[in-house]
């Protein structure tokens, strides 16, 4: 065993709290087959053990008007799931453990947090991915340790700190745990949302994951970007790779590429000539996807690009999709554009001061002296869909002093930085869970 390396057990002198996170890290739930069922009976069993209410929703038919956000305008075609008639999903299983509040008609508080992780590389990885080795530096080395497991046990080790202080709430608080938001959530908590028992909730706000923080401050995510997938299609003329063949569907695809990256460019550019904006505040554009060819010396009658497209809740969509259109139309005659992923919802949740829910939630972090840094999440997570839904949410991970390391190699979390979230969250829970009766629910 190398230096500073710890085995699968700490020992007595490990925080209790770090223990249940490192088991929880080590249930492979990695996709494309998470192991959900053993992360459900692990949530379960610590559910009960603090005294909370278990549920557990099958999420296996989606109802109709299920596909939020997907519209189609301007020539554009949307490929993701109809909208409409029912979608067999087996094996999907949202668990719900509840803490019920002294006045059950008052709005509850969402705990919302996923099961599952995204592939690993092995081979780039210190410490094995699901063994949650910790170093001698306090560092706990596993996927999901940042996104978002880390989340799930600091909600759960709150509330087994607030019961054993023998605290009690006037809302009800609720914890979530859905599976497949790494995978676009459609399958987890979109289903969720249309569910009956989701309506029984009776949420009033929801708390959900953000992001690590390398700095002091902790980032805070009021909204989030709409995430487009654009496929462009180029026709044109096939022949002989020897002739200098007319209007070839390579010379549209670079047209449509060309102008694609260059609009990328000066949002790159805008990024780093403004210090005061954040990845949140552009449009984020990548190729993710390259398709055409049959052979060396055959020049194809097709070629198509795909594009990850990420757009702030500042930006008109009507306006952009115009832009896209308009850079397909300038590459030529036999160019096409499509959606496999379209979200038009822009909602954001208020931080204005008037507001009663951002107000618990800012007082707790001024008493705490925790700096905030206000941001629009700049990729995708359940929050969208909560907003859309009609229920304000904020998107928080307490982890400053922190490199970001989602979906990277090495993942870790300091223990030190696991526990100082507890702390936080047995502040703000409170706060959250005693705000005052709103003008709705008088």
């Amino acid at each position: 065993m190398a230096p500073g390396k710890q085995g699968k057990s700490a020992g007595a002198s490990e925080n209790p709290s770090v223990t249940l996170f490192r088991e929880y890290l080590r249930i492979d739930t990695v996709h494309p087959k998470p192991d959900y069922d053993a992360a459900i009976q692990f949530l379960e069993r610590v559910g009960t053990d603090l005294g909370l209410t278990c549920q557990k929703v099958e999420v296996s038919r989606a109802a109709p008007g299920l596909v939020p956000s997907h519209h189609s305008t301007a020539g554009g075609q949307v490929l993701s799931p109809p909208p409409h008639g029912w979608q067999e999903v087996p094996g999907r299983v949202v668990l719900v453990l509840t803490w019920p509040g002294t006045n059950p008609r008052l709005r509850s508080i969402l705990l919302n947090s996923h099961t599952d992780v995204v592939p690993v590389f092995e081979e780039h990885w210190t410490y094995p991915p699901f063994e949650a080795v910790k170093d001698s530096q306090g560092n706990i080395y596993a996927r999901g340790a940042q996104d978002m497991k880390c989340v799930s046990i600091q909600y759960l080790e709150a509330i087994r700190r607030l019961k054993a202080e023998g605290k009690s709430f006037a809302r009800t608080i609720h914890l979530s745990f859905v599976p497949d938001e790494e995978v676009g959530g459609h399958k987890g908590m979109v289903m969720f949302l249309q569910r009956p028992e989701f309506k029984a909730l009776n949420v009033g706000f929801a708390l959900d994951e953000g992001l690590a923080s390398p700095s002091d401050t902790y980032s805070v995510f009021y909204g989030e970007k709409s995430p487009w997938w654009i496929k462009v299609k180029c026709t044109g003329s096939p022949g002989h790779g020897s002739r200098f063949i007319t209007n070839t569907a390579a010379e549209k695809l670079h047209k449509v590429i060309t102008s694609f990256l260059a609009f990328r460019e000066s949002e790159k550019q805008r990024l780093k000539s403004n210090t005061s904006l954040t990845l949140g505040d552009v449009t984020s554009l990548n190729l993710t996807m390259l398709e055409g060819g049959v052979s060396f010396n055959v020049v194809p009658s097709e070629m198509a690009v795909g594009f990850d497209v990420r757009i702030p809740p500042t930006v008109d969509l009507k306006a952009f999709e115009e832009q896209v259109a308009a850079w397909c139309q300038a590459a030529g005659d036999g160019v096409t554009y499509e959606f496999h992923q379209k979200c038009m919802d822009q909602q954001i949740t208020s931080t204005e001061e008037s507001d009663p829910w951002w107000k618990a939630f800012s007082g707790v972090c001024r008493d705490m002296k925790l700096p905030l840094k206000l941001e629009i999440f700049p990729a995708a997570t359940d929050s969208r869909y909560i907003r859309a839904a009609g229920y304000p949410a904020l998107g928080f991970s307490p982890m400053n002093r922190t490199p970001v390391l989602l979906h990277d190699h090495n993942e870790f979390l300091n223990e030190d930085v696991f526990l100082r979230g507890i702390d936080i969250y047995a502040r703000l829970l409170p706060a959250l869970a005693s705000v005052p009766p709103l003008p709705a629910e008088s």
